[in-house]
């Protein structure tokens, strides 16, 4: 484990995006007066450097969410601040998703926040795992004997660069090569495969060995999926099977990751095979629900449906460790994925930034840089 450290030169306030009201982005605002959060045993406190965007965030400022706090952000990027249990040495590069962050507990728009360390990954270029899977507390320590139980080496990306990579890359690896359990030569389809969650999981799949069809909603996007390795790219819609099968790519698929939602996901039912799954992981298409569904009439025997939310992130059944984040970053670095931010706003720019994602703008992650040092 890490060496316990402690600093006396933290502030006692800090700069917050508040939610003051349910509403329009106008109604993210900054103050310069919010009481530093303080740690606990078994959380740390982290010095943000930049926070990724999220739909999830835009449902929560508007009050559509079951949770939400006035600091919302799932998750961020940057350096550990303190640590009372010792987990991670201060100054350690890491990053950190759900664990409650926005929804039950002051989340990342902002300069600090608090999480769990179970919701805590080094961003370093270790492994903190092995290929056995050791639980969390033998990763930790495997990532702090890696260096010699101090501080580990920076990353080699921007902090804007790896804002775009923990929650769209970490879900989609675990829907990916968990939920749908996919293999080399899968057919895949991704519905919503131009959203920042869709592209990377277009980059895991195809690095996996995976055929990759994406829709998308724009046919001027189809070179964007092109780019990133997929086979092919079909226009989303309403009738998405009958349009494959009139186009000759009518045969049914192994997987698909569902990121459009409710209002598609009894379609895509229809698309997979015989012992097919589809993992249903994503809202693009809003959160109403399915008006009306019936197994015995609208789902093909011997298919297999499941969901996954992100927020079970940290939990023993889901361990944030079990993602290789730190391989995810080498092969960013690398060039090997395609996973530049879209956009990157200031901290003052949020009320932008939400107006980018709610028009539909983005092509792609967008994000905050919170410090410019």
């Amino acid at each position: 484990m890490a060496t316990a450290s402690t600093t006396t030169s933290l502030p006692t306030t800090m700069k917050a995006i508040i939610i003051s009201s349910f509403g329009p982005p106008e109604n993210l605002v900054i103050r310069d007066d919010v009481p530093l959060p303080t740690p606990t045993p078994g959380t740390a406190l982290i010095r943000i450097r930049a926070f990724g965007v999220n739909h999830a965030e835009m449902h929560m400022r508007r009050g559509e969410w079951a949770e939400s706090v006035p600091i919302s952000g799932i998750e961020c990027v940057g350096t550990v601040a303190a640590c009372p249990g010792g987990e991670f040495a201060v100054g350690t590069p890491v990053a950190s998703v759900m664990g409650g962050l926005g929804r039950t507990v002051p989340g990342s728009y902002a300069q600090y926040t608090v999480a769990r360390v179970d919701n805590i990954v080094p961003l370093s270029d270790i492994e903190t795992k092995t290929e056995t899977s050791p639980g969390k507390e033998e990763g930790r320590a495997a990532a702090a004997a890696a260096v010699g139980g101090g501080v580990p080496p920076p990353p080699t990306l921007p902090w804007a660069d790896l804002a775009a990579l923990p929650e769209s890359y970490c879900t989609a690896w675990t829907c990916l090569f968990r939920n749908l359990a996919l293999e080399r030569g899968h057919r895949l389809l991704i519905r919503g495969a131009t959203s920042a969650f869709g592209r990377a999981a277009v980059n895991l799949a195809v690095e996996a060995g995976a055929v990759v069809t994406g829709t998308t909603r724009s046919e001027a996007k189809f070179a964007d999926l092109r780019a990133l390795g997929a086979a092919d790219a079909v226009l989303e819609g309403p009738g998405l099977p009958g349009r494959l099968r009139e186009s000759g790519k009518g045969d049914k698929f192994d997987r698909v990751l569902e990121l459009v939602g409710n209002s598609t996901i009894v379609e895509s039912l229809t698309l997979v095979k015989r012992d097919g799954r589809v993992c249903l992981a994503g809202w693009l298409g809003g959160l109403d629900p399915i008006k009306e569904f019936n197994p015995l009439l609208q789902m093909a025997s011997g298919v297999h449906l499941n969901f996954f939310g992100s927020f079970v992130f940290g939990t023993d059944e889901f361990p944030l460790s079990d993602v290789p984040l730190g391989r995810i970053v080498r092969a960013v670095a690398e060039g090997k994925f395609d996973a530049k931010p879209f956009k990157v706003f200031k901290f003052d720019e949020i009320q932008e930034a939400h107006r980018y994602m709610e028009d539909g703008r983005a092509r792609g992650k967008m994000v905050v840089v919170v410090d410019e040092e």
